[in-house]
């Protein structure tokens, strides 16, 4: 029996919090020094990490411009940190994308760009296509926010309006060789979608993005219409010249993270069972999913015995229907809560490991069989703050928020259930 379970699931997420730290991951993929410059770029809430790695470690010159999230700037000598708004976007983030695009060109075959790369990338590199305004993208974000879609789709619909997203930096570095270090927030690792994959082939389309549009009803600028539906906003694919001398390297994953939290639990005598690195859906159905296998587990030992631990990662979506506070993991727990309904001996820690739930500075929370009753005799109705989308103000409320500060690092959601009593079965029939 786990003597101290808010502790342990905590260790646990600062633990897989840990293995996507920057300085960890980035030296074994340093490259050879070029004949020509080393230009370091990048964008994300990893990314002002990730250039410290590479300046601790890199022996030679280098110069470069990251952009990351305000709070999440790190001391470099050689590489400028700029700091913008996420998750949506501002002026400064808008700069940065200009001044990058302009680091970039006029290089020559012996340059390499060294692009690191991480979630939250998309809004802290704002670019919009032609006729379109930094406006635009700001009300096309809280769009595709509020609108329950997945990342996927929020990054397709980015990148075919984007003048930066969508492999459009990779093609401004040639002919100059582009390595990509990558730390993946999004459910498949796929690089296209880890910041909107600025610096990758993009195999969708103006169509594809069009059909998401319309899909969630969202109202497009007269302009932005006219970019999917004429295919002006096409981004370069994998037979584009351009990007033939494109190398890509995924440095941390959120299956990685949830394999250490593993590790760690086992090396305390509890089973581990990782479910899924890259779940989706609505959050609240997640919760009650997980629910349901952990009162599986706690009353009858299948599919696993008890005590166990259940992890999972992804990016779950949120569809906002109140006015409550957000964000994702939160709204897992406290459905995920209401579904056990008190059952005894389940734990559960969720939360985002780059410290920000939604669009608050709350990493996530914790739960146990005493959530709802205390919830209750604080006069609070758990079921209204989930409708009101508002589990940050409920745990809260409850002392049962993590808060990390920024952990400068980002591999999605980390989730984890501890089930530390065996079921008790019936003997007497």
């Amino acid at each position: 029996m786990v003597v101290d379970p808010k502790r342990f699931l905590s260790d646990l997420f600062q633990a897989a919090i840990e293995r996507a730290q920057p300085e960890k991951c980035i030296p074994q993929f340093l490259p050879k020094a070029p004949k020509g410059r080393l230009i370091v770029v990048g964008a994300g809430k990893a990314s002002a990490a990730m250039a410290r790695a590479v300046e601790e470690h890199w022996e030679g010159e280098l110069s470069g411009l990251v952009v990351t999230r305000y709070g999440y700037k790190v001391a470099c000598k050689s590489i400028e940190i700029v700091e913008a708004a996420h998750p949506v976007p501002d002026e400064a983030g808008l700069a940065g994308a200009q001044r990058m695009l302009e680091l970039v060109s006029g290089l020559s075959e012996n340059d390499t760009v060294l692009c690191l790369i991480s979630g939250g990338g998309s809004s802290l590199l704002p670019l919009p296509f032609e006729g379109l305004t930094l406006q635009d993208k700001q009300a096309l974000n809280k769009m595709l926010l509020r609108c329950g879609a997945t990342i996927t789709e929020m990054n397709c619909v980015r990148r075919h309006l984007s003048l930066i997203k969508g492999g459009r930096l990779a093609a401004a570095c040639y002919p100059a060789k582009v390595i990509n270090l990558l730390i993946s927030d999004v459910p498949g690792d796929d690089p296209i979608n880890i910041a909107s994959g600025p610096t990758v082939a993009d195999p969708t389309t103006c169509a594809d993005a069009l059909a998401i549009v319309q899909r969630y009803k969202i109202q497009l600028p007269t302009r932005a219409l006219e970019i999917l539906e004429t295919g002006e906003g096409e981004t370069p694919d994998a037979s584009d010249p351009r990007l033939a001398n494109v190398e890509t390297h995924m440095i941390a994953t959120p299956q990685l993270a949830l394999e250490t939290a593993a590790a760690l639990a086992k090396e305390q005598g509890i089973p581990a069972y990782i479910l899924g690195d890259s779940i989706e859906g609505e959050a609240s159905d997640v919760g009650i999913v997980m629910a349901g296998i952990a009162r599986q587990v706690a009353s009858h030992g299948q599919p696993f015995s008890a005590p166990c631990l259940l992890l999972s990662g992804g990016e779950t979506t949120v569809t906002i229907n109140g006015r409550g506070r957000g964000g994702r993991n939160v709204e897992f727990l406290l459905s995920l809560a209401l579904a056990l309904d008190g059952q005894k001996g389940v734990f559960a820690v969720a939360g985002d490991t780059d410290g920000v739930d939604g669009m608050e500075e709350i990493a996530g929370a914790y739960c146990d069989a005493t959530t709802l009753e205390r919830a209750w005799r604080n006069g609070i109705n758990p079921q209204l703050s989930l409708a009101n989308n508002d589990g940050h103000g409920f745990f809260e409320a409850l002392g049962d928020s993590i808060i990390t500060g920024p952990t400068l690092t980002n591999v999605n959601d980390f989730r984890a259930i501890l089930i530390d009593e065996a079921p008790k079965l019936d003997t007497t029939s």
